[in-house]
């Protein structure tokens, strides 16, 4: 997929990375997939949340099963996929001009916050499946259009201001220019972003379960 994005708007629409018309197209794809792997990390996520419990209804109906952990093995699967592509994203700034730094470390901290939004917005979304079973079909377009209004085929520098506002909603927003500062810019997050991004996340995550 990341091919197939690099391909369509690094070499048809000719999109290039902080304005740098010498980058190449790996420069562009390390920074597209940096953003990239956390929006499939939520997606998958979310796209399975609505039938977690309609799906297992043995657990429900048959034994004593806590139910919050179903939601807990599709986070940790998406982690795992996640940890996955990171290693490919690792590779791509190898071999692209980019460098990597002591901040690559900084990434399973960056992440947490969003683990935690994730996490609470998966118990929320798989209860609501139960007795809302279209859920799904809403689920579905919103994660497209999330991706499109997420700076992950762009920088953020390059949103015009008066939209801004949709950006600063958006719950992966601050996690992909996180990440993508400390895996290509060498920038450790700001920590009162950090921290009110870590506070949402167990928000949610109490209010979920």
């Amino acid at each position: 997929m990341v091919t197939v994005f690099t391909f369509v708007f690094g070499e048809i629409f000719q999109a290039k990375w902080a304005n740098s018309q010498s980058a190449s197209h790996f420069d562009f794809a390390a920074a597209l997939f940096s953003g990239l792997l956390v929006y499939n990390f939520f997606a998958e996520c979310m796209s399975r949340a609505p039938s977690v419990i309609t799906t297992n209804p043995n657990y429900v109906k048959k034994i004593i099963f806590p139910l919050e952990n179903l939601s807990v093995v599709v986070v940790l699967a998406a982690l795992f996929h996640l940890v996955i592509a990171f290693a490919v994203v690792l590779l791509l700034i190898a071999i692209s001009s980019w460098k990597l730094t002591w901040t690559v470390l900084l990434t399973p901290a960056i992440l947490s916050p969003l683990v935690f939004f994730t996490l609470g917005m998966n118990w929320l979304i798989s209860a609501l499946g139960v007795y809302l079973r279209d859920i799904g079909q809403i689920v579905s377009p919103v994660l497209t259009a999330l991706m499109f209004l997420s700076p992950i085929f762009y920088p953020l520098s390059s949103v015009s201001s008066k939209f801004l506002w949709l950006y600063e909603i958006n719950p992966l927003t601050k996690t992909i220019e996180q990440l993508r500062g400390a895996l290509l810019h060498n920038q450790a997050p700001n920590p009162i972003d950090f921290a009110t991004s870590l506070v949402i996340g167990l928000l949610v995550a109490t209010a979920g379960f």
